[in-house]
């Protein structure tokens, strides 16, 4: 059975950090590219980050450029998000994603997808 397991997000005042994690079963995780995905209340799903199988190669939002990171373990099936400076417009519903083949940075391109896990920042 397929599986991406988000860790639990959380409340977090703005200007802190928190680390987020999908742990991957059911498929050859160190073959797919991974990638983040948000969605804040009243508005769509955006991309967030991506990180190809060989962690060689990520992307960015512009808006999470400099403050957010993406990383993988693939001994570990998992992925991360870091992020640090959040801001108050980061709360979302954060999804992992893994991809196989298509486009990195659309909701279609992805095969699999996590349940979501709810990240709050206060001011």
């Amino acid at each position: 059975q397929v599986q991406l397991v988000e860790s639990e997000g959380g409340l977090v005042q703005a200007g802190g950090s928190l680390r987020l994690s999908c742990a991957a079963s059911g498929f050859t995780f160190s073959r797919y590219s991974m990638g983040w995905f948000r969605q804040a209340p009243g508005k769509e799903r955006e991309f967030v980050a991506t990180i190809n199988w060989s962690a060689g190669t990520t992307y960015y939002a512009d808006s999470v450029k400099g403050r957010f990171t993406i990383s993988r373990d693939n001994a570990k099936n998992t992925v991360y998000l870091q992020m640090n400076s959040l801001k108050p417009e980061d709360t979302a519903v954060y999804y992992c994603a893994a991809r196989w083949r298509g486009d990195a940075y659309a909701i279609s391109g992805y095969n699999y997808w996590g349940q979501g896990t709810q990240v709050t920042v206060s001011s």
